[in-house]
């Protein structure tokens, strides 16, 4: 789900108007759910508005990423930041260690996601906007997974913690609307319907991630959610026509065996 919704938004002739309708998508379900759960705990609301403000930055730097960038190469590297930096803010903020096994797990995962990205032919040696905004893009990832983990567990409530999270994503759209103006009109109604499938598949993707964080380490989560990357890169490569396909599938092998080496973890 989560590589799909962001091809939608690589192909998006208007990527600011396919991430503002998937907020509006996070938008609704958010109030949907917060009809239903109610209020999270008070000790959760400082990571509610922690991960709010992450959020605004990882649409700003999405956006600028696949302007610049293929998403067989943005996807694979903003993603395989994530998986040791959670694993570092885990350790450090939530008191989570992991075997020396499992660290060996995440990092040649890590190797693997990073690799089709930064391979020499085809990498972003040469690109150095795409370079920052996508490893940016990495950053503000491990940030906001880190602070939701942590987050939920106080909430005394996944879907409360999820729906005030979601539901403050509204700001994205009304700018982005406010920014377009009349030019609105012009938008596609097959544009508005693939915005809104991208929000929901988002919205899915990552409320099943949050709620994992109350059964699982975050380190974990982090690493097994990356097998995403396998998606993105094959999708990148045979169905966008994005070049380089032997290494940036091939490097997605390494990430299947760290996945499956930290899965066998104990």
């Amino acid at each position: 789900m989560h590589a799909s919704w962001n091809a939608i938004v690589k192909v998006g002739m208007d990527r600011a108007m396919v991430l503002a309708l998937i907020a509006l998508a996070h938008t609704v379900v958010g109030a949907a759910m917060i009809a239903v759960a109610g209020i999270p705990d008070p000790a959760s609301w400082p990571f509610i508005l922690a991960s709010t403000l992450l959020h605004y930055g990882y649409y700003v730097c999405l956006h600028h990423a696949y302007r610049l960038g293929d998403l067989s190469q943005v996807y694979p590297l903003a993603r395989g930041v994530a998986p040791l930096l959670v694993a570092l803010g885990a350790w450090a903020f939530a008191d989570e260690a992991l075997s020396a096994g499992g660290w060996a797990a995440i990092g040649l995962a890590s190797v693997g996601i990073s690799a089709i990205a930064l391979s020499r032919r085809g990498g972003m040696w040469d690109h150095p906007p795409t370079l920052f905004f996508t490893l940016a893009t990495g950053v503000i990832i491990a940030a906001y997974s880190v602070v939701d983990g942590i987050g939920v567990r106080a909430s005394g409530s996944p879907f409360a913690y999820m729906g005030w999270l979601f539901v403050w994503e509204f700001p994205v759209t009304l700018v982005v609307m406010l920014r377009r103006g009349r030019a609105l009109r012009a938008v596609a109604l097959s544009n508005v319907a693939k915005g809104l499938a991208g929000g929901l598949l988002s919205v899915v993707a990552y409320s099943l991630v949050i709620y994992a964080a109350t059964l699982a380490p975050l380190a974990a989560i982090s690493a097994v959610r990356e097998s995403s990357v396998i998606i993105a890169a094959l999708i990148g490569t045979l169905l966008l026509g994005e070049s380089h396909w032997r290494q940036r599938c091939g490097a997605a092998l390494l990430v299947a065996a760290g996945i499956a080496f930290l899965a066998t973890m104990k």
